[in-house]
């Protein structure tokens, strides 16, 4: 089977066996949406922030006697799962050097972990012990940290608030003197909250902090407080909500879901600027190993249309929420990765691009305006190795998706081959051009795309599907000497036919002079 891009502009046409045909064309595809600038950004744990057991990675001691799900509701707390880490060193000139690369973005600060911090509303340093009902401390430097490290590298600060046992008084009801210290501190500090959520995935209570049968009915309480309070301390920040995970899929989980059904019905969604969700398309072997069934993914499974298309269905959940109870309210994914719990050994290498990669092109199609990778820098799904401040492979991707997807999503037609995924954007700061990008899962067979026109190219391998390195062009990716990105550039392409080879992914920069790139 083989794919072309021909026609006097440049079109695509896809050859099946029998001779069927399709045929979209750069120069006049149509818009079909648009994205914000921060469209593709990223998460910051707030354990990362303070300190804590964060998720161990593969390259640590094994993991070994695994926990059944079950089995995870004090977070940290299990030491074949979690490492100690001590805060990140958000001052570092090389960790901001390739976090101001992808900028504009925005960076959420949240995760379980912020379900229970204790924002320390002094300059003293924090104490020993987190006060009772609380699971870590969050003091004035560490959060001026984050606030200085937004700054410096254009992003926008997403949170969310402690709703844990301190957080609530006798009776169980949910106190905002915590989330009114912590906001306060942040516009006398310099900083700006650009959005929050309430809380951390509040359909999952088991691991969210909150009292033993907490319900919609008490969520509809606690956020009725929280409200008001959020509108007088961060006036202007969007409110994200109600930020729900682990439904849509039909996976089977041992955890208790409270349904975000319920808590839209329950709070209603005047409130909202914002529908948003998490989604990951598995768990990773951390907490899948000992599920009485199969509910983690294999690297074979990585590259099927049904471990990929996993990111759809769950969207199209989520929307359909939305056009019930928020019509007309813009969609975030605020949370995601390759696997929950940290991310599967995969998750670090070349193998996980092809996700990454495919869940931006696809979820920009669907008109979901943000999407927020878990993480930048911390276990084995980050953006960055967190350790060496090395770019794993799909830093690389993130890096080449921000400089040549633009905010105008067009309609790429249809080509039905399953080995070949295919979006296009008006290319970014280059008005009239389209940005092709052709995602090549076969891993045995090449496919063909003849260009009318000449374009510039950007082609990742990898000599090992598994392994930690990438190729642009042929030429491996890495930092200068001096901690630098190299500079990326495109290799001139004529007209013609070209390959894409076995596993590969491709970005076409074409003057197609289409009149939708040009506002």
């Amino acid at each position: 089977m083989r794919v072309f891009l021909s026609s006097a502009a440049v079109a695509i046409l896809c050859f099946l066996p029998a001779g069927a045909m399709a045929q979209a064309d750069p120069h006049t595809m149509k818009a079909i949406g648009k994205v914000g600038m921060r469209f593709q950004s990223y998460n910051v744990e707030m354990v990362e922030v303070v300190g804590g057991r964060f998720w161990k990675p593969y390259s640590s001691t094994p993991i070994r006697d695994l926990p059944a799900p079950a089995a995870l509701g004090v977070i940290g707390a299990d030491s074949t799962l979690f490492e100690q880490r001590p805060p990140a060193d958000l001052t570092s000139p090389k960790l901001r050097k390739l976090a101001a690369a992808l900028g504009p973005a925005y960076m959420r600060v949240s995760g379980s972990w912020a379900n229970t911090v204790y924002f320390q509303d002094s300059d003293a340093p924090a104490p020993a012990k987190p006060p009772a009902g609380y699971a870590g401390v969050l003091t004035r430097a560490e959060w001026k940290g984050v606030i200085d490290f937004a700054k410096a590298v254009d992003a926008k600060i997403v949170t969310s608030f402690s709703v844990g046992e301190g957080a609530r008084d006798a009776s169980g009801a949910w106190m905002p003197g915590q989330a009114e210290a912590f906001l306060r501190y942040t516009k006398r500090a310099g900083g700006t909250v650009a959005a929050a959520e309430f809380f951390n995935e509040p359909t999952i209570p088991t691991v969210a902090g909150v009292p033993a049968n907490y319900d919609a009915a008490a969520y509809a309480r606690d956020f009725k407080t929280f409200v008001p309070v959020f509108r007088a301390n961060a006036p202007g920040a969007l409110l994200l909500g109600p930020s729900g995970t682990a439904e849509g899929s039909g996976a089977p989980l041992s955890m208790k879901v409270l349904p975000s059904k319920d808590l839209l019905k329950a709070t209603g969604t005047s409130d909202l600027d914002v529908f948003s969700y998490h989604f990951y398309p598995t768990i990773s072997e951390r907490c899948a190993a000992h599920s009485p069934v199969k509910i983690g993914a294999s690297p074979d499974e990585a590259l099927t249309s049904e471990f990929l298309k996993r990111t759809e269905g769950v969207e199209k959940f989520y929307s359909e929420l939305r056009d019930q109870y928020a019509p007309g309210k813009p969609i975030w994914l605020s949370e995601t990765g390759e696997a929950a719990c940290g991310g599967d050994r995969w998750a670090s290498t070349y193998l996980d691009t092809f996700r990454y990669l495919y869940q931006l092109g696809t979820l920009a199609k669907r008109d979901v305006q943000v999407v927020m990778h878990n993480t930048l820098a911390a276990s084995d799904y980050a953006l960055i190795d967190e350790r060496t401040l090395l770019p794993r492979p799909n830093y690389w991707a993130a890096l080449l998706w921000h400089k040549l997807m633009g905010t105008t999503v067009l309609d790429a037609g249809s080509v039905r081959s399953e080995n070949v995924k295919l979006f296009a954007q008006c290319t970014a700061g280059q008005p009239g051009k389209v940005t092709l990008l052709a995602i090549n899962v076969d891993k045995d067979h090449a496919q063909r795309l003849a260009l009318a026109e000449s374009s510039e190219r950007y082609s990742l391998t990898s000599d090992e599907l598994q392994g930690k390195t990438i190729r642009l062009n042929g030429k491996m990716l890495t930092l200068t000497a001096d901690g630098d990105l190299p500079k990326i550039e495109g290799l001139a392409t004529s007209a013609g036919s070209a390959e894409l080879t076995p596993l590969s992914i491709s970005f076409f920069v074409v003057n197609a002079n289409n009149s939708m790139c040009k506002q």
